[in-house]
């Protein structure tokens, strides 16, 4: 077959020369399915103004050898030839399904402020504020239940931290301060109180309240206040739990393992624990009081504490 004289040959067919049928010959997307003239293999493809001359053969007929390539006939009133194919990229993943779930932000934890009394006259509601509550004790005074139950029984989300809890993450090389109190003992007990403390601060920025309990002494500054003040924040507010001597040591006695101290121990702590009377902190003596009691008088005792914080 020989094309017409002056004409150029049409671009092959191939993939990554960016050549399209549509994109070269209208005439190849014919309405109803017919191709054009240029379709056939071996027509002349429509050249310029000089495919305008001669007569239009029959529809899908091949030109005369010679003559000028054959235009298509017009389209139907409202037809556009299609324009290229966009690319549609390959690395596109479908979107995940609702139920999926993906990172979380979590706010992260600061210094706890000291909290706002509401503007109300009535004593805020200490069960459903958001507060930061260190239970202050000496060993057997009940802290560790008060604060579990506390906890278990509040109206919005509480979290409980024991430092005991903390200090025995350590198994292996634990320094038991019933075996003295050495520098081993003191730093792995500053290490469980700070990581107490940025619990404490990061439950409080994610809205959940938390209760610390430790056996905090009034005069000795390496397990005193001042540490939980740094870690925590202005905002906690300590309480202290002090029974009389006689339930200290039956609730001792109760105890197994390494949270059993001698006779001897517990009534030291108790006798240094009383130096706590005329600090200004609010103290609890849960003598006659069970766990569920002590609990409610927490809640009268906070409630006073967040219309007017203690200063310590």
């Amino acid at each position: 077959m020989q094309h017409a004289v002056g004409s150029p040959l049409p671009p092959p067919h191939q993939s990554g020369h960016g050549w399209t049928p549509a994109a070269h010959d209208p005439g190849a997307h014919h309405p109803g399915g017919h191709p054009g003239p240029a379709a056939h293999q071996g027509q002349v493809p429509h050249q310029g103004p000089a495919a305008h001359q001669g007569p239009a053969p029959h529809q899908g007929s091949a030109p005369h050898q010679g003559s000028a390539p054959v235009p298509p006939p017009p389209p139907a009133p409202g037809f556009a030839p299609p324009g290229p194919i966009p690319h549609t990229p390959h690395h596109v993943q479908p979107p995940q399904a609702p139920e999926t779930t993906g990172h979380v932000p979590l706010p992260p934890g600061g210094p706890v402020g000291m909290p706002s009394a509401p503007p109300a006259a009535s004593a805020p509601d200490a069960s459903t504020t958001t507060v930061a509550v260190l239970l202050i004790g000496p060993a057997g005074a009940g802290k560790t239940s008060v604060a579990k139950y506390w906890a278990d029984h509040r109206r919005v989300p509480t979290a409980h931290i024991s430092l005991d809890d903390v200090r025995e993450w350590v198994r292996s090389g634990f320094a038991d301060p019933q075996s003295g109190w050495n520098d081993n003992s003191e730093a792995q007990y500053r290490l469980a109180r700070r990581t107490c403390g940025f619990a404490a601060r990061n439950f409080l920025a994610n809205g959940i309240s938390c209760i610390l309990d430790d056996a905090v002494f009034p005069d000795r500054p390496v397990v005193g206040l001042g540490g939980w003040k740094r870690h925590v924040g202005p905002g906690l507010l300590p309480v202290v739990l002090l029974p009389g001597l006689e339930i200290v040591l039956e609730r001792n006695a109760e105890r197994a393992g390494n949270r059993r101290l001698t006779d001897e121990e517990v009534a030291r702590i108790h006798g240094r624990m009383a130096g706590w009377y005329g600090s200004g902190l609010p103290i609890i003596d849960n003598s006659q009081l069970d766990v569920p009691q002590t609990a409610r008088v927490l809640d009268d005792v906070l409630a006073r504490s967040i219309a007017s914080p203690p200063q310590w």
